[in-house]
């Protein structure tokens, strides 16, 4: 096979980090090729080398035989490198079509000075690439009213829209359902036929298997190995990304641990629109992590950001531990024992110009401060500082120092500080949005397994999850939702994949 890009000792030290340590592989032309590792193993920061984001400070990366060394995205798109980031590099604002061209917009008129957008030959551009990769989206809606699995796959059309040799892919199907994802790997597909190669970051296991031709796994920044997908397995995968045998995926629960009374009520939620969600009523025990699935679209992300306060519903009552509250934002919610890790860690959770102590001090210090006041006026800076170390301590959060600006971070690692942030105000009632979203493996169960002892304490959890095995492993119950009903709810341990499916594909109305 004929090499397109070859990558010799790179290395690249960050402040008390060294991200990447003479790491070395070779991309075939035509092939798929993954990058596997924990999260903060370095597979971002390799890429962002390649595509000229980062200057590596030692090595040499071979575009066809050619040193290249871009100092700016521009340089890799026009040598034929393209690159879907893992965080959505999109502007709600604009149209769809506006956001596939940003940067390419076609004009009329030949004086740049009078000239004016030919709008109609973007549409078309834009209707002709959606054709071809058999995507059926409006060129002309806007992004902020679409999904967030809609986006990744107009972020995917935007990068195979410059025709490239190589495109980069970190994450791509994070936020697409199973069918969407299908679509991709069928793209991805017709890419390799034309000779275009990828370069696939994903900690699915399974996805990996089934794509790649080869894959380099990478840990702590260094160079685990290359090898050839057809000969090895996913518990190979996982040994050699962490380090260490993982028998499990998820911790068993103590058979011994009984839930306790209903803590958590909701009766007829219905949205203000009566359309994202209509008539739901559940209940949710102490120490019981309830699932919810379903399909995009569903209604499950408006659901519990109406429980929590962040949308108006049209009719519905809350009740914890048997008192009906009245919560109309998320200050009522939080007063009340409820959390919410988001979906959107990028958009709706970190501060990104804030170090991990602001980043995670930012709600106690808000509803507790009673606890970090010297004399009423001065923040005591001390405690601050202790409570935040013991827990990225506890959460095993990569880092030099609590002081680190949280934009450094793995995706991962920014997940766990966000974590950490509402366990410190010690919630009863903890909903988690795709909470392992973007996660490696090895982090996923550490994450399981804070859920678990969570649950052991007596708090009560939700979990939001498009992965059906996460659904089976961690829930007690899985609530189905379906075009904003709740059309089931199945014990976790008699749940399969088909009786998920089933429920989140179909509703029936109920006489």
């Amino acid at each position: 096979m004929t090499p397109i890009l070859e990558i010799i000792n790179i290395s690249k030290t960050f402040p008390g980090v060294r991200a990447l340590d003479q790491v070395s592989m070779i991309v075939e032309k035509g092939q798929i090729h993954a990058v596997m590792g924990e999260n903060g193993a370095g597979k971002s920061t390799l890429m962002k080398c390649i595509f000229g984001l980062y200057k590596q400070d030692e090595g040499e990366i071979l575009l066809e035989g050619n040193p290249c060394n871009f100092t700016h995205p521009k340089e890799a798109l026009h040598s034929g490198i393209s690159m879907i980031h893992q965080e959505l590099q999109n502007i709600p604002t604009q149209s769809v079509m506006e956001n596939i061209w940003i940067g390419r917009i076609p004009y009329k008129g030949k004086n740049k000075h009078f000239r004016w957008v030919d709008e109609e030959k973007m549409y078309q551009d834009t209707v002709s690439l959606f054709e071809s990769l058999d995507l059926d989206i409006n060129p002309k809606a806007m992004l902020k009213d679409l999904s967030v699995s809609t986006c990744q796959l107009i972020e995917i059309a935007r990068s195979v829209s410059y025709n490239s040799k190589l495109i980069i892919m970190d994450e791509p199907t994070s936020s697409l359902t199973e069918s969407e994802s299908k679509l991709l790997f069928n793209i991805i597909k017709k890419l390799v036929k034309q000779d275009v190669s990828i370069l696939y970051i994903s900690h699915k296991l399974e996805e990996v298997l089934e794509l790649s031709h080869h894959v380099t796994i990478l840990r702590d920044g260094q160079l685990i190995g290359n090898f050839d997908t057809k000969k090895i397995d996913s518990q190979f995968l996982v040994n050699k990304m962490v380090g260490r045998k993982i028998v499990d995926r998820f911790p068993k629960k103590d058979s011994k641990q009984k839930l306790g009374d209903v803590r958590l009520k909701i009766s007829d939620f219905s949205s203000l629109d009566n359309k994202s969600f209509k008539n739901i009523s559940f209940e949710v025990k102490q120490g019981e992590i309830l699932g919810i699935g379903g399909l995009v679209g569903a209604g499950r992300t408006e659901l519990i950001e109406s429980i929590f306060g962040l949308r108006a519903i049209k009719s519905g009552t809350i009740e914890i531990d048997g008192k009906e509250l009245n919560i109309k934002s998320s200050r009522d919610a939080i007063r009340n024992g409820l959390t919410l890790l988001t979906e959107e860690r990028a958009k709706t959770g970190i501060i990104s110009k804030a170090s991990i102590l602001d980043n995670m001090m930012i709600v106690k210090q808000r509803y507790k401060i009673n606890e970090y006041q010297k004399l009423k006026v001065f923040l005591n800076d001390k405690k601050r500082r202790e409570d935040t170390k013991a827990y990225v301590d506890s959460l095993s959060v990569k880092t030099p120092t609590i002081d680190t600006n949280i934009s450094n971070l793995s995706g991962g690692n920014q997940q766990k500080v966000l974590l950490g942030r509402w366990l410190m105000v010690s919630p009863e009632i903890l909903i988690l949005d795709e909470p392992t979203r973007g996660i490696d493996v090895g982090a996923k169960f550490e994450i399981y397994s804070i859920m678990r002892e969570l649950s052991a304490q007596g708090k009560t959890i939700i979990m939001i999850s498009s992965e059906m095995p996460e659904l089976m492993g961690m829930s007690d119950r899985i609530m189905v939702m379906c075009e904003g009903h709740l059309s089931g709810i199945i014990d976790g341990p008699s749940a399969t994949e088909e009786k998920i499916m089933l429920l989140a594909s179909r509703y029936e109305e109920k006489e």
